[in-house]
């Protein structure tokens, strides 16, 4: 039986008279009745990609992969450190733009260029763009040539909440 039909089978008017005016079973139909909007958040980097690049919808925020470097924002690739910075710079401006922040992110995951060469100087500049709490993390490895474009060293994509 679906959570919708067992609510209402289940008898709650006596409740009603805790919480005023409205039944309890009115008030389950109207959450229930609740759907998600998805709202698009644009990036201050325009792309051709047929993706976005953050959507918000109810209390959550999804950000797609951002990858450690774009040959039209910076000449050089940079090492690991340098591109991991890239990308959280750019998923808290996105963050924000969807209005909220990086110590609201639940979730991060990771795709991660020579993982065993990477991931302790990763690591070193990850910690410190997330207040403790610090989100739940996942990561998988890939070669140097598999991220899509030459050069990329990571690629992160996030979810977090908001307020």
């Amino acid at each position: 039986m679906k959570r919708r039909e067992i609510l209402k089978s289940l008898t709650i008017l006596p409740l009603a008279g805790a919480i005023g005016t409205k039944t309890a079973e009115a008030e389950i139909k109207q959450k229930s009745d609740w759907t998600p909007k998805k709202v698009a958040i644009a990036s201050k980097y325009p792309s051709s990609s047929p993706l976005s690049a953050c959507i918000r919808s109810g209390h959550l925020v999804f950000v797609s992969g951002i990858g450690g470097w774009y040959a039209d924002r910076r000449k050089e690739p940079g090492d690991i450190q340098v591109q991991i910075k890239s990308a959280l710079e750019q998923m808290k401006d996105l963050l924000e733009r969807a209005g909220t922040n990086m110590a609201n992110v639940l979730k991060v995951h990771m795709t991660l260029a020579e993982p065993n060469k990477n991931i302790k100087a990763l690591n070193e500049v990850y910690g410190d763009y997330f207040p403790d709490p610090k989100p739940v993390r996942s990561y998988s490895g890939c070669g140097v040539d598999q991220m899509g474009r030459d050069g990329i060293l990571v690629q992160i994509d996030c979810v977090a909440y908001i307020d």
